[in-house]
């Protein structure tokens, strides 16, 4: 008979659901603060965070709200002016008029993922994901009881998956939704429009859900962005006042969904987050009377992205897929190591410079890339070619 105490033992255990692999790139974030803690300069390209603030006229907004709002609860859907203005802006942006009740606020693109994956999916679902790819969507898809199938891309493909690949993928594997996104992290590259009409459409005509992940739109060098939802109105679109407008620790994001999805969606959003915090959605709505102040920072990360194709090549790391946007590029180290990690480490240790092992990405091939984020100064991405360029890593 098991006695009472060992019984109570193997009730202590943590859930099998919460066996997923840690968020790589946090653990670099760890090791960096360590190293500027002991007095060491770092120069930061692990995080996709921009080094900006939010604009000055979110932050107006919440000085004035401070002294004037109770911020309490709002309703589980968002703040309703909130919702208006992100309406508005597939209007300036793509040209859609788009009802603002199929707009939902969320606690960042990160409650997105996990509502709209409930809405969604069932218990075993099967999700397709492209490799590499962020590496959360893998993780909180396993978390949920639901099963990602992974959709290995290449630099031939511009690290996006065929159409052809995918309506495989549906049939083979029996897939309940694809999730693709454009511009992508942490290779910085997007589908063509034709491509993405042809995704989004196929995957409607299957029946198969189409999540399509825009948090990097506003941050497009060459191509224009283009939405799922001018392809298909019934694709599940995902979205983040973090990336473009600055606002990663605000934790406010969004969500457009097909009318049929609002209801369970709301639904669960009142059950598992009550509101989105009144705060954050106070500096979001501020934050669309900054454009101007926004659109000089993607300058800067424009400014970034040129220093940084100017000078890899020369420090080796010249395979490259020059990135259509967002604030990454996605390096083959693969002529020094198979293994990001230690990589990674000894950069950071030996020339101050964090960047995140692709093994975050890409569990069977990222030991051969990283990434470097180019969302901070000018200055300090010229810096790091220079480290590069001396350190013995690269040219012994």
């Amino acid at each position: 008979m098991t006695s009472i105490p060992a019984a109570a033992a193997l009730l202590r255990q943590a859930s099998d659901r919460s066996s997923i692999a840690s968020f790589i790139v946090m653990d670099v974030m760890r090791a960096a603060a360590a190293r500027e803690a002991a007095g060491h300069k770092v120069i930061h390209m692990e995080v996709g965070q921009p080094g900006t603030a939010a604009p000055k006229a979110a932050r107006d907004a919440v000085k004035r709200a401070l002294d004037s709002d109770a911020l309490g609860y709002t309703l589980a859907l968002g703040m309703p002016e909130l919702r208006r203005r992100i309406a508005g802006l597939y209007r300036t942006w793509y040209g859609l008029d788009l009802d603002p009740a199929r707009v939902v606020v969320t606690s960042g693109s990160s409650a997105a993922f996990v509502l709209g994956f409930l809405a969604a999916f069932d218990a075993g679902a099967k999700v397709g994901l492209p490799s590499p790819g962020y590496p959360c969507y893998r993780h909180v898809l396993s978390a949920l009881g639901q099963k990602p199938v992974i959709l290995e891309t290449t630099a031939a493909t511009r690290w996006m998956p065929t159409l052809e690949q995918i309506e495989t993928a549906i049939t083979r594997d029996r897939l309940a939704g694809v999730l693709i996104a454009s511009p992508a992290n942490p290779t910085g590259t997007m589908l063509e429009p034709a491509r993405l009409a042809a995704i989004a459409s196929s995957c409607r005509a299957r029946g198969v859900w189409f999540i399509s992940d825009e948090i990097y739109h506003g941050l497009s060098y060459g191509l224009p962005d283009h939405t799922a939802l001018q392809y298909s109105d019934d694709a599940i679109i995902i979205n983040s006042f973090s990336k473009y407008f600055s606002m990663t620790g605000w934790r406010v994001g969004w969500m457009v969904l097909p009318e049929r999805l609002i209801a369970p969606v709301e639904r669960l959003a009142q059950n598992l987050y009550i509101s989105p915090p009144a705060i954050a959605q106070v500096a979001a709505i501020g934050a669309f009377d900054g454009i101007d102040e926004l659109e000089a920072n993607k300058r800067v990360y424009r400014a970034n992205r040129d220093v940084l194709l100017a000078g890899l090549p020369d420090c080796g790391l010249d395979t490259l897929v020059p990135a259509d946007g967002a604030f990454y590029l996605y390096a083959d180290i693969s002529r020094f190591t198979t293994d990001s990690l230690i990589f990674a480490r000894q950069m950071l240790e030996e020339t101050g410079i964090a960047a995140t092992p692709g093994l975050d990405f890409d569990e069977a091939r990222g030991g051969r890339y990283l990434r470097f984020s180019y969302s901070g100064t000018t200055a300090d991405m010229a810096d790091a070619v220079e480290r590069l360029r001396g350190w013995a890593r690269l040219s012994g």
